[in-house]
């Protein structure tokens, strides 16, 4: 493949991955309450995650890694409020629907979050680890002044008097 047909792929922003995996699994779970197979969310998940990290620019991949589980949750909660808001308690159905839902999710959401760290690591995560640091440590070596306590002018917590002074009638 020549160097022209690699810069022509399609490339994503992190945000544009991170709505593609949210999309992805709003749609699961539509499709998984149509066909009554909840297992269907969590593969579609993985591989929302796993497409969105291979399509991400290089120097959005800091950005992308630490979102599958906000996605994730996201989605949940968004589907679970809508199961809710039909129940007599909406509260108490939201709480359980989120925490069966999200313990039923939790291993493919553990699996979509290795495979995007792995992914993401071997298309240049530790590049993008480093630059931080160094932007850190650039912003960190700011002289700060020796003196603790810089006393303030003399005069200064006086009033200021404008214009003329007012007469009394």
């Amino acid at each position: 493949m020549s160097e022209k047909g690699k810069r022509s792929a399609v490339r994503l922003t992190a945000r544009g991955a991170i709505a593609l995996a949210l999309i992805a699994t709003l749609a699961a779970y539509v499709v998984a309450a149509l066909i009554n197979l909840p297992i269907v969310v969590g593969p579609v998940f993985v591989v929302a995650s796993l497409l969105g990290v291979l399509l991400v620019n290089p120097r959005e991949l800091l950005s992308l890694v630490v979102t599958p589980p906000l996605v994730f949750f996201v989605a949940t909660l968004f589907v679970e409020l809508g199961r809710a808001l039909g129940s007599v308690s909406i509260a108490q159905s939201l709480l359980l629907g989120l925490i069966a839902s999200l313990s039923q999710g939790a291993p493919w959401l553990f699996a979509g979050s290795a495979i995007v760290l792995v992914v993401a690591w071997r298309r240049g995560l530790r590049d993008n680890v480093r630059d931080l640091r160094e932007e850190l440590r650039a912003g960190a070596e700011v002289p700060r002044p020796r003196q603790s306590f810089v006393p303030e002018p003399e005069g200064y917590f006086e009033p200021k008097v404008y214009g003329t002074p007012r007469t009394e009638d």
